[in-house]
């Protein structure tokens, strides 16, 4: 969910960004198969996501979120700190985030042999629909909220969470900028 934390952590190499994005849809263990680098990235993203489940900003995060969200506030606090990071990219990286986002969607077509499936599917509208980028507008957070509730297997209220965002916008923000510094420290390549 949170692509663009993920690949801007991992730094500028393409496999290590396309691992990194591979993550959430390779489950198990690492395929032996890939490239070091893609393996490498695959790893880092295990990390960032365990940082996550455990650091004290993403669970300040969650619980400034209402409660009847329930187990989906860690999904909308990942969309959340993507958006943070698309608004205030400058602050992060020397390129544009246009000029990121253009590059690994490059990657994610020069390495297509290494796409599991569910990469596969969601990598042409990806880029068609510029998703780094587009997470900056809340409008395109609140669809992504809407359209992830409508895939989950039980009902939530997750496609009403833009609301938690704009109520709780700074706190929320101030948590990002922790949980980043804190993964920064502690996940190197």
């Amino acid at each position: 969910m949170n692509y663009l934390v993920h690949l801007y952590l991992v730094g500028n190499d393409p496999e290590l960004q396309l691992g990194s994005m591979m993550g959430d849809f390779v489950k198990g263990s690492i395929p032996e198969h890939l490239p070091d680098n893609i393996r490498l990235g695959l790893r880092h993203h295990r990390q960032l996501d365990a940082l996550a489940n455990t650091s004290s900003h993403c669970r300040a995060s969650r619980r400034r979120l209402d409660e009847r969200f329930g187990h989906v506030r860690s999904v909308m606090v990942d969309i959340f700190y993507d958006h943070f990071l698309a608004v205030h990219w400058a602050n992060y990286h020397s390129l544009s985030l246009e000029e990121f986002a253009a590059r690994f969607y490059q990657t994610l077509q020069t390495h297509a042999q290494w796409l599991p499936d569910g990469l596969t599917l969601i990598a042409p509208r990806m880029q068609e629909r510029n998703w780094l980028v587009a997470y900056r507008q809340k409008a395109v957070v609140e669809r992504a909220l809407q359209h992830l509730a409508t895939r989950l297997s039980r009902p939530t209220p997750l496609g009403e969470g833009l609301a938690e965002l704009e109520h709780n916008e700074a706190d929320l923000f101030a948590d990002f900028q922790g949980f980043m510094e804190e993964a920064t420290d502690l996940l190197s390549i």
